[in-house]
């Protein structure tokens, strides 16, 4: 087995941003999402969100691709609220997509303080726009999606945010 370290901050929501995540169901759903983690290898630093997306400062062995690791994690925490909570709500799901950034051990404690204040970063508008970056339609019109220059640019900038995040 090879030596590794990886980090990452994924970003993702619930169907059509509806307010789903709801306080009776938030803890077992953040575990469910840090238990399927788990399970495929993988070491959950830090879960925590809004009603309508979650954020997740995960490690990813390399033998999993973040897509699988997602769609496993979505799937199964997916399932868990609709079949084995009771009361619920209504039906849960998540939105088609996430966002993905990788992370420096250095932006590591960074992102996980930044998802441990989620509820804060939010009510204090405080929020950074990279971070809660999601790509719900996959498919981009080419006349629409920005130059590969622009996102070198603009990913660039996600790192120097992480040194202006107010924590």
């Amino acid at each position: 087995m090879p030596f590794w370290r990886s980090f990452a901050h994924l970003v993702w929501t619930t169907k059509n941003r509806r307010p789903l995540i709801r306080p009776q169901i938030e803890g077992a759903l953040y575990a469910c999402l840090v238990s399927r983690a788990a399970e495929m290898g993988c070491y959950v630093h830090a879960v925590n969100g809004m009603a309508d997306h979650v954020h997740v400062v995960i490690s990813i062995p390399p033998k999993l691709s973040v897509s699988d690791v997602v769609k496993n994690m979505k799937g199964s925490s997916s399932h868990f609220v609709n079949h084995e909570l009771t009361p619920r709500p209504e039906p849960f799901a998540w939105q088609r997509g996430y966002g993905y950034l990788s992370l420096g051990e250095s932006q590591c404690a960074q992102a996980v303080a930044y998802v441990e204040n989620q509820k804060q970063h939010h009510q204090l508008n405080s929020t950074n726009s990279w971070l809660e970056r999601v790509d719900e339609d996959e498919e981009q019109d080419e006349a629409t999606s920005p130059s590969p220059f622009r996102q070198i640019r603009e990913e660039r900038a996600v790192y120097q945010a992480f040194d202006e995040l107010p924590f």
